[in-house]
C-alpha cells in the first residue's frame, strides 16, 4: 500500500497489492516488503466502509488465489511477518515503533486475506496454500514448511509472551482477531464441524504446550479491560520540514489503521451500537469462547475446554492431580469482580455460565462470597428487562440462576442479604426489600411474561425449578413477593384445575362403580374451621386459625413428599446449541471484523 496514504475505495488499484497478487515472485528478502508495509488510510466510520474495504480485499484475494501457485507471495509474506516476530518483544523494549507498526500492518494484511481464503474455498486448498514451497504449479515437496501451523503458533507466543504496552496493544488485538478468523471456517458450514484443520493445529503438535497460557493471558485480558490507548499517545515530535516519511509513518499508528479496529456495528448490527471500552478485552472473550466450544477431537478432548474446567485461585495451595492437563491458577477475587461488572453483554454473561457449569472450583468460590448480590442483580435485570433481550442471553441468565438455586446455602443467604432503592423495578417502588425477595419478583414476572407472550415450555419448566429449588428457605418476604406467589399459584391452579377437569371428563366414562375418588382431606379439613369462625375474618386471624389447624390435624391422614432438587443438566450434543450462539456472537459483536452475511451458512442473518 506504500507510505502515502490511501483510501479503501482505491486499495483495488494500489501499485503494492497488485504487485503482491500479481504474477511475479517476490522475495522475503525483497525491500518491496518495506514499502508495502508502510501503509495508512482513514479507517471506516460505518458498516458500508467496512464492506468497501472487504470488496477491496476480495478483488485482490483472487489475483492472490489464481496466482499464489506460481509466485508463493503468500508465503513470502507470512515468512516475512515470522521473521519480524523475533524481534517484536525486544523492540517493545526499546520503544520501536515503526519496527512493530509495520509488523502490525503484516499481519493486518495476513487477516484480511485469511478472512477471504476461508470463506471461498474448502480446508483442503486452504492447506495447499500455505504450504506451497516450489515456484512451479502442483510441484510440492514433502518436506515443505506448514506456514498455517507456524503462523498459529507464532499468533499464540504474540498474546502470550509480548508485554501489553500502548505500542504493542494494537498488533495483540490483531493477532487475537487473526486466530478468530483462522476458526471462522465453521461460519461455512450448516453442520457443526467434528472434525476440521482446527482440530489438527490447536489440539495437538505445536501449538498444544501454549493451551493454559493462551487461556489464562485471554482471561486476564477480560479481566483487566484495558483500554486503547489514546490517539497520539506514541506519535513521533514533527520534523522542522513539516514531516517526512518518519512522521507520516508514526501519525498513522495514531490516526489510521486502529481506528478500524474499534468500531462497533457491522453486518446487522444496529449503527448506534456502543463504543467498546476495551477492543482486547472483547476480542479476547470471543476468542475464548470459541476455543471452549471446539468440539473434541476423534482421539483427544478439548483442551481450551479442559483448561477452563480445571484452574485454581491463587489462593489455593494444593497440588494439581497429575491427570488434570493444561491446569493454571488465577486470581478468582479479580475475575469475579470483571464477571460482576460486565453482565451487560451476552458474551460475559455466556462465560459466567460455562465457568459455573464446567468448574466446580470457581463454582464452590462463588457460592461462599458474602457479596453475591454483586453477580446476582446484574442477571436478575437481564431477566426483568427480558423484552428487550434476545432469547440466548435470557436462556443464559435464567440457567445461571438454576445452578446458584442448586445450593441450599444460597437459597438461605438471599434472604439475609437487604437491598435500598432498585431503581431499575418499575412495577413497584422497593425501598427495602431482601435480594431473596426480589429474586422471586424477577422469576415470576418472567413466568407471566412468558405465558403471554413467548410460551416457550423450557423458559417456563426453568424458571419454576428455581423456585422451586429456593421454596424450602424461603424466610421473611416481602409482602409484595408473597402477595406475587399467591397469584401466580392461583393463576397455576386455574390453569391445572382446567387441564384436570379436561381429563376427568375423558375419563369419566371408562371409571367403573367401585372407583371412588378419594377427598382432599387436607384442604376440607382447614376450609371446615374456616367456615365455623365466620364470615368476616381479618388476615391476622386467618393465619391464626391455620396455624392452630397445623398443630391438630391428623398426621395419619397426611402424604409426606421428599424433597426435590432440580438440577440443570445439559442437553445431549449442547454445542448443537452453543456454537452457533457463540459464533453469532462474534459476528455480531467482534470489532473489525466484517463477514458478508450472504456467506454463512451456521445461522441465518440478514444483511443491512
Amino acid at each position: 500500500m506504500g507510505s502515502n496514504s490511501s483510501r479503501i475505495g482505491d486499495l483495488p488499484k494500489n501499485e503494492y497489492l497488485k504487485k503482491l497478487s500479481g504474477t511475479e515472485s517476490i522475495s522475503e528478502n525483497d525491500p518491496f516488503w518495506n514499502q508495502l508495509l508502510s501503509f495508512s488510510f482513514p479507517a471506516p466510520t460505518s458498516s458500508s466502509e467496512l464492506k468497501l474495504l472487504e470488496e477491496a480485499t476480495i478483488s485482490v484475494c483472487r489475483s492472490l488465489v489464481e496466482n499464489n501457485p506460481r509466485t508463493g507471495n503468500l508465503g513470502a509474506l507470512i515468512k516475512v511477518f515470522l521473521s519480524r516476530t523475533k524481534e517484536l518483544k525486544l523492540s517493545a523494549e526499546c520503544q520501536n515503533h515503526i519496527f512493530i507498526w509495520q509488523t502490525h500492518n503484516a499481519l493486518f494484511i495476513i487477516c484480511c486475506l485469511l478472512k477471504v481464503f476461508i470463506c471461498q474455498m474448502s480446508e483442503e486448498e486452504l492447506q495447499l496454500h500455505f504450504t506451497y514451497e516450489e515456484k512451479s504449479p502442483g510441484n510440492y515437496s514433502s518436506d515443505s514448511e506448514d506456514l498455517l501451523e507456524e503462523l498459529l503458533c507464532c499468533l499464540m507466543q504474540l498474546i502470550t509472551d509480548i508485554p501489553l504496552l500502548d505500542i504493542t496493544y494494537e498488533i495483540s488485538v490483531e493477532a487475537i482477531s487473526t486466530m478468530v478468523v483462522f476458526l471462522s471456517c465453521q461460519l461455512f458450514h450448516k453442520e457443526v464441524l467434528r472434525q476440521s484443520i482446527s482440530h489438527k493445529y490447536l489440539m495437538r503438535g505445536p501449538c498444544l504446550p501454549y493451551t493454559s497460557k493462551l487461556v489464562k493471558t485471554l482471561l486476564y485480558n477480560f479481566i483487566r479491560q484495558e483500554k486503547p490507548p489514546p490517539p497520539g499517545a506514541h506519535v513521533f515530535p514533527q520534523q522542522s520540514d513539516g514531516g517526512g516519511l518518519l512522521y507520516g509513518l508514526a501519525s498513522g499508528v495514531a490516526t489510521g489503521l486502529w481506528t478500524v479496529f474499534t468500531l462497533g456495528g457491522v453486518g446487522s448490527k444496529a449503527a448506534a451500537s456502543p463504543e467498546l471500552s476495551s477492543p482486547l478485552a472483547n476480542q479476547s472473550l470471543l476468542l475464548l469462547l470459541v476455543l471452549a466450544n471446539l468440539t473434541d477431537a476423534s482421539d483427544a478432548p478439548n483442551p481450551y475446554r479442559q483448561a477452563i474446567m480445571s484452574f485454581k485461585n491463587t489462593q489455593d495451595s494444593s497440588p494439581f492431580p497429575s491427570s488434570i492437563p493444561h491446569a493454571f491458577q488465577i486470581n478468582f477475587n479479580s475475575l469475579y469482580t470483571a464477571l460482576c461488572e460486565q453482565q451487560t453483554s451476552d458474551q460475559a454473561t455466556l462465560l459466567l455460565y460455562t465457568l459455573l457449569h464446567q468448574n466446580s472450583n470457581i463454582r464452590t468460590y462463588m457460592l461462599a462470597r458474602t457479596d453475591m448480590e454483586n453477580l446476582v442483580l446484574p442477571i436478575l435485570e437481564i431477566l426483568y428487562h427480558v423484552e428487550e433481550r434476545n432469547s440466548h442471553h435470557v436462556y443464559m441468565a435464567l440457567i445461571i440462576l438454576l445452578i446458584l438455586t442448586e445450593d441450599d446455602g444460597f437459597n438461605r443467604s438471599i434472604h439475609e442479604v437487604i437491598l435500598k432503592n432498585i431503581t431499575w423495578y418499575s412495577e413497584r417502588v422497593l425501598t427495602e426489600i431482601s435480594l431473596g425477595s426480589l429474586l422471586i419478583l424477577v422469576v415470576i414476572r418472567t413466568i407471566q411474561y412468558n405465558m403471554t407472550r413467548t410460551r416457550d415450555k423450557y423458559l417456563h419448566t426453568n424458571c419454576l425449578a428455581a423456585l422451586a429449588n429456593m421454596s424450602a428457605q424461603f424466610r421473611s418476604l416481602h409482602q409484595y413477593a408473597a402477595q406475587r406467589i399467591i397469584s401466580l399459584f392461583s393463576l397455576l391452579s386455574k390453569k391445572h384445575n382446567k387441564v384436570l377437569e379436561q381429563a376427568t371428563q375423558s375419563l369419566r366414562g371408562s371409571l367403573s362403580s367401585n372407583d371412588v375418588p378419594l377427598p382432599d382431606y387436607v384442604i376440607s379439613f382447614f376450609s371446615s374451621r374456616l367456615l365455623q369462625a365466620g364470615a368476616e375474618l381479618s388476615v391476622e386471624r386467618v393465619l391464626e386459625i391455620i396455624k392452630q389447624g397445623v398443630v391438630a390435624l391428623p398426621k395419619d391422614r397426611l402424604k409426606k413428599f421428599p424433597e426435590l432438587k432440580f438440577k440443570y443438566v445439559e442437553e445431549e450434543q449442547p454445542e448443537e446449541f452453543f456454537i452457533p450462539y457463540v459464533w453469532s456472537l462474534v459476528y455480531n459483536s467482534a470489532v473489525g471484523l466484517y463477514w458478508n452475511p450472504q456467506d454463512i451458512q451456521l445461522f441465518t442473518m440478514d444483511s443491512d
